[in-house]
């Protein structure tokens, strides 16, 4: 009689050793039994299963009448992966997958479905969906071409010869034309002023044509006509030129030959030295206070035909309101100027450039006392202008003593009306000609 086999392997091994084998093999004889009942009451609960789904499969197939349409709608996600980007277009383009009507006769009924290929069929649909909402999403960040239409064209050439800044242009100019002694010629400061503001136009529109990949990298300036490819660069240059030829041709023929040599050097001086010095020195900041002390010097020479002591006061008055004015805003501007690549006192020397602004903040109440001496003004233009001279003075201080932006802030806002306010106060005490006083009194 054979032996069974946990008697066979316990006559090998003797001992405390053949004991232990002796008891596992015994154990794992005895519990084969359970396992394989086990593993098939699994087996049964299985069949079970796919009795009951197999039975609603097909009332379901048969509940359809044959057709079954289904439509899949893209889900809505912020980004797509990179691999979806690579799909064809056509595959993006689709919106709506149907998917063709089958019988129920053409379903293997004792057959289970494999779950695989539902998984693969839900995950195709939510695919297909997504690339239509990552073409979407790539389709914005891509360069478009730019349509010019007609209607657009007015502002786009406002934006381009910043027209705000031409407006502050034209108004010194007139200022200068009003202030200047002598009657008013009506007909000589209307040539004058759309000489001066074609000129400024030109200048400013060059100005964009030579920064675009400079303007780019700012976002004070990301925005400008030629940054976002609204109008081409020759059509930029042709503008400054149309504007350029009858402006200087209007101060020169119009007017008088100074007013249009002032006018030709500005556009120079703007152009060909402050625009590429502002990527060298912070000189530019002087360079383009010079600019923009011009305007009113043009408006006095249109109007007395000589560059007298009271253009050089009012270009005085107007290079000192610069630098309060421009070194406050280029202070809030600091991380643009820097990632533009302009050298600005605000980035490189910001202690000097507090400095400066108060330095020409007290500058105001010396000019302002100076206008009565050189006969520009009467006596009281210097009492009731010096309120706000202290004023902006005050702030120029406290941006010197706090360096925020805060006091940045104020400085600049009060510079935008003090400006406009002090030259009223300059037109409403404009000395009166010297034969005017002698017109009322009799003749002996």
């Amino acid at each position: 009689m054979a032996a069974p086999p946990h008697a066979l392997s316990s006559r090998l091994l003797t001992g405390w050793v053949g004991g232990c084998v002796w008891y596992l093999e015994r154990r794992a004889v005895q519990e084969s039994p359970h396992k394989f009942m086990h593993l098939f009451r699994n087996v049964n609960k299985q069949w079970i299963t796919f009795q009951h789904f197999t039975f609603l499969k097909r009332m379901y197939v048969t509940q359809l009448n044959r057709s079954l349409n289904q439509q899949v709608k893209p889900k809505p996600e912020p980004l797509a992966s990179p691999f979806l980007e690579k799909t064809s277009s056509g595959q993006a383009k689709a919106e709506i997958y149907e998917v063709k009507p089958f019988s129920p006769s053409s379903l293997s009924l004792s057959r289970k479905p494999n779950e695989k290929e539902l998984i693969e069929l839900e995950s195709a649909s939510i695919i297909e969906g997504s690339i239509d909402v990552g073409k979407e999403a790539k389709d914005e960040k891509q360069w478009k071409e730019m349509k010019l239409h007609a209607d657009d064209l007015p502002g786009i050439l406002a934006r381009l010869s910043k027209i705000k800044l031409t407006a502050l242009v034209v108004s010194t100019t007139s200022a200068g034309f009003a202030l200047a002694p002598g009657p008013f010629d009506w007909s000589c400061f209307l040539l004058a002023f759309v000489g001066t503001g074609l000129a400024s136009c030109a200048a400013n529109s060059i100005n964009q044509f030579f920064e675009v990949p400079f303007d780019s990298n700012m976002n004070r300036t990301k925005n400008r006509p030629l940054v976002r490819g609204q109008i081409s660069p020759l059509l930029a240059v042709s503008f400054a030129t149309c504007c350029a030829v009858p402006g200087v041709a209007l101060l020169t023929w119009g007017v008088n030959p100074l007013t249009g040599a002032l006018g030709v050097f500005n556009i120079f001086l703007y152009t060909c030295c402050y625009t590429p010095l502002k990527r060298i020195s912070i000189a530019n900041t002087w360079v383009g206070a010079v600019v923009g002390a011009i305007p009113p010097v043009m408006g006095w020479t249109a109007a007395t035909g000589s560059l007298d002591a009271g253009a050089f006061l009012l270009g005085g008055i107007l290079y000192s309101w610069q630098f309060p004015h421009f070194n406050a805003l280029s202070w809030g501007l600091r991380e643009d100027y820097s990632r533009g690549g302009y050298c600005m006192m605000s980035v490189t020397h910001p202690a000097l450039c507090r400095r400066v602004a108060l330095r020409h903040c007290l500058a105001l109440i010396a000019l302002s006392t100076a206008a009565p001496v050189l006969d520009v003004t009467t006596w009281t233009f210097p009492a009731i202008s010096l309120p706000i001279n202290l004023y902006i003075s005050y702030l120029g201080f406290r941006f010197y003593r706090d360096a925020d932006r805060k006091s940045s802030r104020k400085l600049f806002f009060c510079s935008l009306w003090h400006l406009p306010l002090l030259l009223l106060l300059m037109l409403t005490c404009k000395q009166p000609p010297a034969g005017k006083s002698d017109q009322g009194e009799p003749p002996s």
